[in-house]
């Protein structure tokens, strides 16, 4: 299976080489104490309640502001997982696989991952039922919490 094409109406996209191995870039993916340590922008902090990384398995997380109150985060499934070189999820089906209506927009998240000289080529691609939705969410900072994130990504893989 390959990574589908990228729509420009309906989908937001980010790139970024990361000077570690794929391998490593995955385990910070699927391994649930390294993805709790890089998913949710700090201060806030994130909890790992399911990483089931086959299709059909569920990815649900929590946040937190202080440590001690958790709110619903992330709940959906696995659609496609290629070992070692990509994920995708939506949040438009839960970890139940019932029909979601997630807030703030649904989507469709495809993380691919390919090896490049300097580490990682890493990308990810949202996709989004309509034009409405792909703004709304870019709107309300796509760019500045998936590249956070993914900065928080880089450097936890980079530091190993």
């Amino acid at each position: 299976m390959t990574d589908s094409p990228f729509d420009p109406a309906l989908d937001l996209t980010l790139d970024r080489v990361i000077r570690a191995p794929r391998l490593r870039v995955w385990e910070a993916w699927t391994d649930p104490d390294l993805l709790a340590r890089w998913w949710i922008p700090a201060p806030t902090l994130a909890r790992v309640d399911r990483l089931e990384t086959s299709p059909g398995g569920a990815f649900v997380t929590r946040m937190s502001e202080d440590g001690q109150v958790w709110e619903p985060h992330v709940d959906a499934v696995f659609l496609a997982v290629d070992d070692g070189r990509r994920l995708v999820f939506s949040n438009a089906v839960d970890s139940t696989w019932r029909p979601a209506d997630p807030t703030p927009v649904a989507m469709t998240a495809e993380i691919v991952f390919r090896d490049h000289p300097e580490g990682t080529d890493y990308r990810v691609i949202v996709r989004h039922r309509a034009p409405a939705d792909r703004d709304r969410h870019e709107q309300i900072g796509f760019f500045e919490g998936w590249g956070t994130v993914t900065a928080a990504l880089a450097a936890l893989a980079e530091a190993d």
